[in-house]
């Protein structure tokens, strides 16, 4: 967690968490942090606004993801147009956002899960992906990438064949 603490983690609301953040930002004159923290702020209150009640922790990680995805791609296309002061800022504001996430799961590590399941439930060919996908989307939510899962259950159905 970064400044505000674990104990602020477990005694409030994401957007909680977010506020009091924002508050120690702008006494610390961190405008590139403030900036980024009241995005995430105003990404939260819409979503509140949205489903009508407080956003749990799913929905704040979530949230998180998104903002952190959307900064590299648009990273990335500031660099392939050649604007890297650009380019830099959105993957600190990443940097910013990615400290709110859990720890990533290592790709070993989904790999030896996925291969764990296929063998346990006999699953052999690309017909079985959505039960792997559907298995560790669950079992690793919020700490693997989609696409990631993807592209490993893949190879080792391949395998399994």
């Amino acid at each position: 967690m970064p400044t505000a603490g674990r104990i602020i983690q477990l005694m409030s609301t994401p957007q909680e968490r977010i506020e009091i953040e924002v508050r120690q930002a702008l006494k610390a004159r961190d405008k590139e942090r403030l900036s980024t923290l009241r995005m995430l702020l105003n990404s939260i209150k819409n979503e509140r606004i949205r489903t009508g009640q407080e956003v749990e922790e799913a929905a704040f990680l979530k949230l998180v993801r998104k903002g952190v995805k959307q900064r590299q791609e648009s990273s990335q296309l500031y660099r392939q147009g050649g604007r890297e002061e650009l380019a830099d800022q959105e993957e600190r504001e990443a940097e910013i956002l990615a400290v709110y996430l859990p720890p990533a799961v290592s790709d070993e590590e989904l790999a030896a899960a996925i291969r764990d399941y296929v063998a346990a439930a006999g699953l052999t060919g690309p017909q079985a992906m959505g039960s792997v996908m559907k298995e560790m989307l669950h079992r690793f939510s919020g700490r693997a990438d989609g696409g990631t899962i993807n592209r490993l259950a893949r190879d080792i159905l391949a395998e399994s064949t």
